[in-house]
């Protein structure tokens, strides 16, 4: 056994003996050590292991190592619970003292909220112990009695889920002081939907429940779970709350089950709906008129008095005439002389507070009758919009990373609400910045790359599109807006200057809270850029010997394009109670004008000019395996196909692979393109057999990943991943084969059907240090197939090295730093 095997097994045995859990129990205690689940497929294991009254420790990387238990206990060692709370009451006398001397109410506001931050945080280790007890988790001390309790709530699950007839028991296996436990899962037959019965006093809620009848959740042949039955009972609720019946609640509606009525394993529900107390039937409300107050909370004192004043049946009342009441009634669903509904309520207070005009939208409603014993009563709508100030200014400091090397930036937001009187938002936008960038022509130099821009925009509250007002009143549900945007970006970097002005109308709306949609009807682009002798040589050089389309980045070009978008978030992707699902597709067009008028003027400016069709679309799923883990994954695929004189699409609009959001054994936009070798390195020792100096621009993209996500202690996650991905192009590049750092063997940049066997693919790990306000991810990247090697050499895992010197037999592992999850 070699030196560096022999620490390895050492520092495992030492592991091993300190992190056991077994070593902190006392006498006559064991440790629960694991649980698990024998069930015939299809039944949710996941589901029953939540159900564990106990659960067992934590163990490292899967080993039976509980360093969690270890960490407490060290904790637990240290920790003096008087202390704490001797130090909470110096704390509140202090702030108390502070507080009873001073007289300015700014200052004591002050105290208080430090006191309560500070107290608050005593409170926690008085309770839940020091920073290591609440990192740690306690030996699981095994119970025999949580075993039983374990049995009951599994089998009570399985009841709910249609299995009437289950059966859970355990087995209970000990090995010195550790207990492994296995729950035995017999569901039984299962019980299925089979009749749908109405009893319901009231004889319109049993006319409505009847026409409705195809809505309903509950359908024959589907299996019986009590989970259907509470949805069907908030659906009902819904219902008739949208129909007028303001006082009903879910207490009405109860669900009576007859297994015998049919055949065998058939279940019949009948739904009972009761009528209130000391009444015959449920109340209707009607809207008979709608108040809205734009300015409530709003002090003028004695000066002013509020005006009403009627438009489209609604009472406006205001101080002061400042918004248009044409578009806040597009946004109110209240209407007089309609039922009450609370789609329509919800509706109204959730498209007024997307206006961003409005600081809070309360809406309630007064009964006029309210003495009447009459089953059909009158409401008086009331909205009560408090307004945000009208001007607001923000900034923001911060740090990016790029390419690995970090880089101060500022920002400055500054916005202007209301601005013609018509609920519009101006907004300037400033941002100014350094990054630290490899040079381009020399890897072993690092620059300062300045990067400014300002943007202007005016967003309007509706479609910007004669449209009549029937249509405009129906398209306000959907949230509708229209930006004008023009900015300015302007870079400095050794190699380069580069100015880009840009103009653009997009148009965006919501056809559910869950989809997203835009479209840019205008979006014009005019590049300009000043090379530096050197690095126009270099460019000229790719382009004629290489087939790099680099240079056409930096041509004085004009891009004007349409594009529309989708974003589709059924389920609030990446939350960590449930598994979720994001999709964004992006169709663009290019030039698409140019089909139908002669561009003189913009030639003979000297402008080059794009046409172009561009697509893409990116797929993200993750899936909840307990409350500690999950699994995600994401597909993100895209095409770009010019059909200009040129054959060439916008820099901007290619395709890149590799990098912290992508395929991150590879560095930022440098994976491919197809199996075309990069240019060899001058410097292998340093760099590896590859020089990645130069961005691989490619016209097909196809990447996907893979990540196992779990949570470690406290805000640290670890991540295990898997990536694969690379860009292609529609032809083949003619390459010169000729100088000391080009290759001796070539590839293929066109795609073809071979495609998925040109896919270069990484693995690794990394930590996320989630700090609530930010989350911090370090990935380490690992080449499992490299597709630039030669074919039969492309495997490379056995090659990786975390450290130099490399040389051309060891692949580098890539360090990613990044903020946020990568997708």
């Amino acid at each position: 056994m070699s030196g560096s095997k022999k620490i390895v097994f050492f520092i495992l045995l030492l592991l091993l003996g300190s992190c056991r859990g077994t070593r902190y129990l006392q006498e006559n205690q064991k440790l629960l050590d694991k649980q698990s689940i024998e069930a015939p497929k299809g039944i949710n294991k996941s589901a029953l292991s939540d159900l564990y009254v106990q659960k067992a420790n934590r163990r490292f990387l899967g080993l039976p190592i509980n360093s969690l238990v270890w960490m407490h206990h060290e904790g637990e060692i240290r920790y003096n619970q008087q202390k704490f709370i001797d130090k909470k009451s110096q704390v509140e006398a202090r702030f108390d003292k502070k507080i009873a001397a001073s007289k300015n109410e700014k200052r004591i506001t002050n105290y208080q909220y430090r006191k309560q931050n500070q107290v608050d945080e005593l409170n926690k280790k008085i309770e839940e112990g020091n920073l290591f007890m609440q990192w740690g988790e306690p030996a699981a001390v095994f119970d025999s009695v949580n075993v039983k309790a374990s049995e009951e709530k599994m089998s009570d699950y399985l009841f709910n889920d249609g299995f009437f007839r289950n059966q859970v028991t355990s087995t209970i296996k000990e090995f010195k002081k550790r207990v492994s436990v296995t729950y035995h899962i017999k569901p039984g037959p299962a019980y299925f939907f089979d009749t749908l019965f109405f009893q319901v006093a009231d004889s319109n809620i049993l006319k409505i429940l009847k026409q409705t009848k195809n809505k309903s959740l509950i359908r024959k042949n589907e299996r019986y779970k009590q989970g259907t039955l509470n949805s069907e009972r908030e659906r009902i609720d819904l219902q008739l709350k949208d129909a007028g019946y303001f006082n009903f609640t879910r207490q009405y509606i109860e669900f009576s089950i007859d297994t015998a009525y049919r055949g065998p394993r058939q279940v019949a529900v009948r739904i009972d709906i009761s009528n209130p107390a000391r009444r015959n039937a449920h109340q209707v409300f009607r809207v008979d008129s709608v108040l809205f107050t734009t300015d409530a909370a709003v002090s003028t004192g004695d000066t002013l008095k509020r005006t009403s004043e009627a438009y489209n049946n609604i009472t406006f009342n205001y101080f002061k005439n400042t918004y248009n009441k044409k578009v806040l009634s597009r946004r109110v669903f209240i209407q007089k002389d309609s039922l009450y509904s609370r789609s329509a309520t919800f509706n109204s207070q959730r498209q007024l507070a997307n206006l961003d005009i409005f600081k809070f939208i309360n809406v309630n409603y007064n009964q006029l009758n309210i003495d009447s014993d009459s089953t059909d009563n009158l409401f008086v709508g009331h909205i009560f919009c408090s307004p945000l100030d009208r001007f607001s200014w923000s900034n923001e400091a911060g740090v990016t990373v790029t390419q690995g090397f970090p880089g101060p930036y500022l920002s400055t937001n500054f916005k202007m609400r209301n601005l013609f009187r018509g609920l519009e938002i101006l907004e300037l936008n400033g941002r100014y910045g350094f990054e630290g960038v490899a040079s381009v022509t020399d890897r072993a130099n690092i620059y300062t790359s300045t990067e400014a821009n300002i943007n202007g925009s005016i967003i309007f509250p509706q479609f910007l599109f004669p449209f009549s007002e029937k249509a405009a009143t129906q398209f306000a549900k959907y949230n509708p807006r229209t930006r004008l945007l023009a900015g300015y970006t302007f870079t400095d970097r050794p190699e380069y200057t580069r100015s880009i002005t840009t103009v653009s109308d997009t148009y965006t709306w919501q056809n559910k809270q869950t989809t997203q949609l835009s479209f840019t009807l205008i979006n014009l682009n005019v590049i300009r850029s000043r090379l530096a002798p050197a690095f126009d040589t270099l460019l000229t050089d790719l382009q004629n010997n290489q087939g790099n389309n680099l240079k056409n980045s930096f041509n004085p070009s004009f891009v004007s394009s349409m594009i529309f978008g989708l974003t589709w978030n059924p389920n609030n992707y990446g939350n960590s109670e449930k598994s979720s699902f994001f999709m964004r597709a992006q169709a663009e067009t290019g030039g698409t004008l140019f089909n139908f008028a002669e561009p003189g003027y913009i030639i003979r400016q000297g402008l080059e000019l794009y046409q172009y069709l561009r697509f893409n679309l990116d797929l993200r799923k993750s899936v909840v395996i307990n409350k500690t883990t999950a699994l995600a994954y994401r597909v993100n695929t895209g095409i770009g196909y010019a059909y200009s004189d040129n054959k060439v699409l916008p820099y901007e609009k290619y395709f890149f692979a590799g990098g912290s959001n992508s395929v991150r054994a590879w560095l930022p936009r440098r994976l491919g393109i197809g199996t075309v070798p990069p240019n060899l390195s001058t410097r292998p020792d340093k760099d590896g057999l590859f020089d990645y100096s130069f961005e691989k621009p490619g016209e097909v993209l196809l990447e996907g990943s893979i990540e196992l996500r779990k949570k470690l202690v406290a805000f640290l996650s670890g991540a295990l991943f898997v990536d694969a991905g690379n860009v292609w192009s529609f032809r083949q590049l003619q390459l010169i084969r000729e100088g000391s750092n080009v290759a001796n063997w070539g590839g293929s940049s066109r795609i073809n059907g071979n495609f998925y066997k040109q896919l270069g693919v990484g693995t690794g790990f990394g930590f996320r240090f989630d700090f609530t306000f930010l989350v911090l991810r370090l990935d380490m990247g690992i080449k499992v197939l490299d597709p630039g090697r030669k074919e039969g050499d492309r495997f490379v895992l056995n090659k990786m090295r975390f450290f130099g010197p490399f040389g051309i037999d060891k692949e580098p592992v890539i360090f990613n730093i990044g903020i946020g999850y990568p997708f």
